[in-house]
Formats: structure tokens, C-alpha cells, sequence
């Protein structure tokens, strides 16, 4: 009898999406022996590549329940595999802490009841006569900031992320083929996904984290999944003011949804994903810095010096995200919507196991 580590060497996967989620499936199951094939016809334009890699786990509200189980699981394992990383990059990390605020007096009350409610010492109210909220209030020319900062929460570089895990996978001898699938049958025991290239790719089991793709790929198949575009849009914006200096701010931080990142003493990112469109907003600089009652000056004279977006899926009728087994070698992973980089462990944690059950 075959032991259960030479069924997995002979296995084949096919992993259609290689945005964070399908990366990080590939990485831990090449790391269990199996081999790996990864198809996405826009393999350096995916929604990944427009994440800012803002990772909010532990300051997360509802403390029951899937979503909070993900991200529990998720910022236990992150440490493993940042660990992993970093044998090909040194830089990759999470770059801690992370500062949520609010002018809004009603949510900050929120946010008070909370770190009261669970009393955990790696979160902290912060109010507005902190030397941090005075330094952002400041520069914001605003009066009435304020909110929480959380030790354990951060952010991790998302283009040092995607290309690190590139090399690793590389190193995996994962393969990457930069075509289009369009239809998945199952024949017999094994998986045949016909790409628009006129390949056929056979495997024993297929994982599918192509957003809002993966309903295409299933239509055949009896299922109640449904999933709406939402758009995630960021701008890195030039200022010419010499009394300002965004460097004397936060590494990153979050002001009303907006998510802020200054790069250097006169640039910054702004960003978010709100919008339930695939259509980038026109007036994308207004759309995004409007987060305050009255914009600080500098800001209103800024200018847009680099642009993107990301379409990613959001599940309609249940929670996000959708991890789904049919039982049959067909997994879906997919409709993160705000948090693929922040769930990814958790995810490929749940692949592996569901795919060692299947094949054992």
C-alpha cells in the first residue's frame, strides 16, 4: 500500500488564480510534496496587486464566530510563514502597530467598549491629547481625531509580498502558465480544465480563487454561490508644502475607512474598497480624500502622481469569505473582499487539510 506522502508526490493540483490567495495555496501545499500548476491569464494584474496590505486581525470587533476564527488562526500562523519568506526576501515582514480612527464621536464610544470589553494589553484607546493623534490632528488641521492603536495588527508590503512569493514558488518548481481557463469537467477520477489557449490540463484536484470568475467555471455544477464586484481603488499623491512633513506621521493608519500610508516627506497613499462597481470613480481624487469635514490645505492642493485599482468579489447572501469543498477534488476559495492578505494562512490551512482527507 501507497503511504500517504507518495500520493501526494504523484499528485497534481491546478490552482486557477494567482492572486494572494492562490499563491499561498500553492506555497503550503508545495511544501506537503504535492505538484503544483497555477493558471491565471493576468498573472502581474490581478486584484492582489492593488491591496495596500493593511492587515486588521486583532482589532477586529466580533470576537465569535467564522470571521473571527479565520483571522485568529490566521495571525497565529503568519509568524510561520513570514519565517519561510524570508529565507528569499529579509525585508518581507509586518510592520506593526496599526492606528484606526474616527471623527465620528458614536463609533469611537464603539471602539471605547470594546478594548474595555476584552481587555487585551496589546490594544489601546487612543485619545485626541496623544502625542500620535496630535501629530496626525495637526497635520490634518482636524480637532475632534481619534481612536485605537493595536500592537499585534500592521502591514506587510504587498508587491515585496507577491514577488517574493513569485521566487519562492520559482524555487518550488511550482508551475505558472499565463493563460485563461474556461471550462473544468470531471472524467472519470481525474479534473480536465480546457484554458483559451486550447490546453488541457488534467489534475486530481482543482482549487479555484479566481474572484468573480470562479462562477463561470461552475455553472454546471449545482451550487447557491453568488458574488458582486467591489471595487478597491489607491492614489499616491505629491504635495508641495514645506510645513509639512508626512514622514513625522504613522507608518500607516486609518482615518473614517480611509487607508493612509505616507512614503516619503512628500507623498502618500490613500486607499480603499467601498464601491460596488468595476468602474474606477472619475473624480478618484475627491472620492478619496474626503474623509474629513474640511480637507487640510496641503492636501487640497496635492496632486495624483500614480493611480490603481483592483476588482475583487464579495459574496452575496453569506459571510466572507467562500471556502467551499464539493467533495469531488473541486475546492473554491474566493469573495475575500477586504482581507485575502490578512486570511491567506488560514485559507491554505483549510485547503491542505480538506485535500489531505480527499486523497488519503
Amino acid at each position: 500500500m501507497k503511504s500517504l506522502k507518495e500520493n501526494f508526490q504523484k499528485a497534481h493540483i491546478l490552482i486557477i488564480g494567482s492572486g494572494i490567495i492562490g499563491k499561498f495555496n500553492a506555497l503550503e501545499l508545495s511544501e506537503l510534496g504535492f505538484q503544483i500548476t497555477i493558471v491565471d491569464p493576468f498573472q502581474r494584474k490581478n486584484s492582489s496587486n492593488a491591496a495596500l496590505g493593511l492587515l486588521m486581525g486583532n482589532m477586529y470587533q466580533k470576537r465569535k464566530g467564522r470571521s473571527w476564527s479565520l483571522r485568529k488562526q490566521s495571525i497565529e500562523l503568519w509568524p510561520k510563514w513570514l519565517e519561510l519568506l524570508q529565507k528569499f526576501n529579509n525585508e518581507v515582514n509586518i510592520v506593526k502597530p496599526l492606528i484606526q480612527l474616527t471623527t465620528n464621536e458614536e463609533t469611537f464610544k464603539k471602539l471605547e467598549k470594546f478594548i474595555n470589553l476584552i481587555n487585551d494589553q496589546d490594544l489601546k484607546i487612543l485619545e485626541k491629547d496623544s502625542i500620535l493623534i496630535k501629530n496626525i490632528s495637526k497635520a490634518f488641521e482636524a480637532k475632534n481625531i481619534k481612536g485605537m492603536i493595536s500592537f499585534k495588527d500592521g502591514r506587510i508590503n504587498p508587491v515585496s509580498l507577491l514577488r517574493t512569493l513569485d521566487t519562492y514558488l520559482k524555487n518550488k518548481k511550482v508551475n505558472c502558465l499565463e493563460d485563461e481557463i474556461i471550462k473544468i469537467k470531471k472524467l472519470n477520477k481525474q479534473w480536465i480544465a480546457s484554458s483559451r489557449a486550447k490546453k488541457e490540463i488534467k489534475s486530481d484536484v482543482i482549487i479555484l480563487c479566481n474572484s468573480l470568475n470562479t462562477i463561470d467555471l461552475i455553472d454546471n455544477i449545482s451550487h447557491d454561490i453568488r458574488l458582486k464586484p467591489v471595487l478597491g481603488q489607491a492614489i499616491e499623491i505629491g504635495i508641495n508644502d514645506q510645513e509639512v512633513d508626512l514622514l513625522s506621521l504613522p507608518k500607516h493608519f486609518n482615518i473614517n475607512g480611509k487607508n493612509i500610508i505616507p512614503i516619503s516627506k512628500n507623498k502618500l497613499i490613500i486607499g480603499s474598497t467601498e464601491e460596488y462597481s468595476t468602474d474606477p470613480e472619475k473624480n478618484i481624487f475627491q472620492e478619496l480624500t474626503s474623509f474629513l469635514d474640511k480637507q487640510p490645505s496641503w492636501l487640497v492642493k496635492g496632486h495624483i502622481t500614480k493611480k490603481w485599482y483592483g476588482i475583487r468579489s464579495k459574496p452575496e447572501g453569506e459571510p466572507s469569505p467562500i471556502m467551499k469543498n464539493f467533495k469531488n477534488g473541486l475546492l473554491i476559495c474566493t469573495g475575500f473582499y477586504k482581507n485575502g492578505i490578512l486570511l491567506a494562512p488560514a485559507c491554505s490551512k483549510w485547503v491542505s487539510s480538506e485535500i489531505k482527507n480527499y486523497l488519503s
